[in-house]
């Protein structure tokens, strides 16, 4: 086993193509979608990996 870091920036230029294309979509992992005020609670099933919630976006503007 090694480890080390990855080579992000490669792989965002890589994966940004993909995106562009439309041969990648990453929204699939997103669960939840909360306003900002909610992040405590989103954090606590997040964190507890409480069944569906995967990947939470918050936005600042409660939108």
């Amino acid at each position: 086993m090694g480890t080390g870091q990855a080579n992000v920036k490669a792989c965002n230029r890589q994966l940004s193509g993909l995106i562009e294309q439309g041969k990648a979509k990453p929204s699939w992992i997103v669960s939840h979608e909360l306003p900002l005020d909610q992040a405590p609670d989103g954090y606590q099933h997040f964190d507890q990996r409480d069944n569906g919630w995967t990947k939470v976006l918050l936005h600042p503007d409660g939108g």
